[in-house]
């Protein structure tokens, strides 16, 4: 299975709309995940055009966008559960946010997003994602998403483009 990973879009934010090496990439998904910061539902309809989507509402996402989804999903695929989570708050780190939101929830894959820096890195057996975002880089060299493929085991990668 082929799930595209997103998050912080920003639509009509920064961005006015979505870019085409996310939109290329999601022809082919069989799931699309988004980590929260949408902005407008439009986001969500256009990228339901290409797969089922998962998401979460993120720190800037408006009323009508948190009436639509979670604060947080955990769902299963091929045997591996996965949280989504944006991963704003308070104290601690993005990541330490996200690893707390799941820690009852024995979750193999934690995506989240609100930094826009992309990363892929484990703690102990938990991989933790950041697709970064695909349209408001910030201080980041390059736009991003991520890929997770997952069949008996899974392997992620960070896109990055210009």
């Amino acid at each position: 299975m082929k799930i595209v990973v997103t998050s912080d879009t920003h639509i009509s934010g920064r961005a006015k709309r979505l870019p085409a090496p996310l939109l290329k990439e999601c022809e082919s998904a069989d799931l699309i995940i988004h980590a929260g910061d949408w902005v407008e539902m439009g986001v969500y309809r256009e990228l339901s055009e290409y797969a089922k989507v998962v998401g979460v509402y993120g720190n800037i996402d408006g009323e009508g966008i948190q009436q639509h989804f979670k604060a947080k999903e955990l769902i299963e695929v091929n045997g591996f559960k996965i949280g989504v989570v944006h991963g704003h708050g308070e104290s601690k780190t993005t990541e330490k946010r996200a690893l707390e939101a799941f820690e009852e929830e024995g979750a193999d894959i934690i995506i989240f997003g609100h930094s826009h820096i992309p990363t892929i890195q484990y703690y102990y057996k938990v991989m933790l994602m950041n697709p970064g975002s695909p349209t408001d880089k910030r201080r980041m060299p390059y736009y991003s998403y991520g890929i997770l493929h997952i069949d008996e085991a899974f392997r992620a990668e960070i896109v990055m483009f210009k």
